[in-house]
């Protein structure tokens, strides 16, 4: 459990792909925040451990409610109250499935976060694809459903983030935040269309930063390193080669969870910590884009 104090109290959060990973991480440390939160997801009959939707919605609840009366226990006796089962309804949070690179659904995204909550004060880009493969092997399709999800998929949704955020009043703008990646910074020769993509992210905070600020929009980009999560699961998998390198590659010594991705989103969110921070990019990848050695 997180000893800061809440930093997101009544603020609302809309986030795309929030369901598992790197959003779900960020996610559950917002609502533990005090913030209210509104969900994207790309509806599937289940994942590849076999956990479907539904289930993964429930439990999401449940950690949340689990980090929200760990937070208001602290530091007081247990009674009575503590040891009935939570009620997770309470939650402040809605799931809105869709395709992020649609268009459309951004928009309804947007409009069921406002519906519900009445403003938006934070936006983060979250959803993402990348399947690895051979530069020479790459089919149009493979290519053009990375553009469509990681760049296209974004430039929709901060857009449709940001023109609620100029409209609304008390008070105007927010925080729009994107997770780009280490990998536009450097190569990968097996993801040749994927690097392209969050290079594109990463160049939309800069711009989106100079055309809204005088919105009182601050535009930010988090650039994850290796995390572990369902997109690379089998490929680092524990006791592989892979993960081996990979953490000899790392300074620190270990691959990140995405846990590791939240407090960095947490600073870029709260306006008292990151108020005059904005086209910036954050790395949070251990120290590995240092370590040329």
């Amino acid at each position: 459990m997180s000893t800061l104090p809440p930093l997101l109290t009544d603020k609302v959060l809309a986030i795309t792909g929030g369901l598992t990973g790197i959003g779900r991480a960020i996610a559950v440390s917002f609502l533990s925040h005090g913030a209210k939160v509104a969900i994207n997801y790309l509806p599937s009959h289940s994942n590849h451990h076999g956990t479907n939707d539904d289930e993964l919605m429930s439990s999401l609840r449940e950690e949340a409610s689990d980090t929200l009366h760990a937070r208001r226990s602290h530091d007081k006796l247990p009674d009575e109250d503590d040891r009935k089962p939570r009620d997770i309804t309470g939650v402040p949070v809605i799931f809105v499935p869709g395709d992020i690179s649609q268009p459309s659904t951004s928009t309804d995204l947007i409009q069921k976060t406002v519906n519900t909550f009445h403003r938006l004060d934070i936006f983060i880009s979250n959803a993402g694809i990348c399947k690895f493969e051979d530069f020479l092997n790459i089919e149009p399709s493979l290519f053009q459903s990375h553009i469509n999800t990681n760049l296209s998929g974004a430039f929709y949704a901060v857009q449709a983030a940001a023109k609620q955020m100029v409209q609304q009043t008390g008070p105007q703008g927010g925080s729009i935040i994107t997770i780009s990646s280490i990998s536009a910074l450097v190569g990968g020769a097996q993801q040749t269309h994927y690097t392209p993509t969050k290079a594109g992210v990463l160049s939309l905070m800069q711009s989106t930063a100079c055309a809204l600020g005088k919105y009182n929009i601050r535009c930010n980009a988090l650039l994850p390193g290796t995390i572990r999560t369902q997109l690379n699961d089998e490929d680092l998998r524990d006791g592989s080669e892979k993960k081996m390198y990979m953490e000899r590659r790392v300074p620190l010594g270990r691959l990140g969870k995405p846990e590791d991705m939240a407090g960095p989103a947490l600073f870029l969110a709260c306006s008292e910590l990151s108020g005059y921070v904005s086209g910036s990019s954050l790395l949070v990848d251990g120290g590995l884009f240092v370590n040329l050695q």
